[in-house]
């Protein structure tokens, strides 16, 4: 039980810390014009002054199944919520609302857990302008220079 719930607790802290990129991939694979799931693996961090970045995708409904057969079906992962198997991701995939939900898979080590999330503090399209607008303001200045220079 005290595993349970520390991985629970690791899980729910790194939804927190990186709920803007979650939020964002989710909503510009569902603006590429399909429901899907945001797939996050922690097994290869990329280091930088900025700290760790970690590898995500954004998989379509329509790819869905085949990824799952082919990740799942891989002798070093382990689904932690075992009752969740391939039907039921399609399922939640199926009937979630891309508006205010996430269907996220979370890749550590050998494991992969299955993330329903919903009632977010900030909506995926929240997130998606969020990051739009810090991007923005972080392009270097002479960008906007010749944007203008040009215009």
């Amino acid at each position: 039980m005290t595993t349970e719930i520390n991985t629970q607790d690791w899980q729910q802290a790194f939804i927190a810390t990186n709920i803007l990129a979650i939020g964002y991939n989710a909503w510009v694979g569902y603006l590429g014009g399909e429901r899907g799931v945001v797939i996050c693996s922690t097994n290869s961090p990329h280091l930088s002054i900025a700290g760790e970045t970690f590898k995500d995708h954004f998989i379509p409904r329509k790819n869905l199944a085949a990824f799952l057969n082919a990740w799942l079906a891989a002798p070093d992962t382990v689904l932690l919520q075992k009752h969740f198997m391939n039907a039921h991701i399609l399922e939640a995939v199926d009937k979630y609302n891309p508006q205010k939900d996430v269907v996220f898979l979370l890749e550590y080590g050998n494991q992969a857990a299955f993330l329903y999330l919903t009632n977010l503090p900030i909506t995926p399209s929240q997130c998606y302008q969020t990051v739009c607008k810090e991007w923005a303001e972080f392009q270097p200045q002479h960008t906007l220079l010749t944007r203008t220079k040009t215009q």
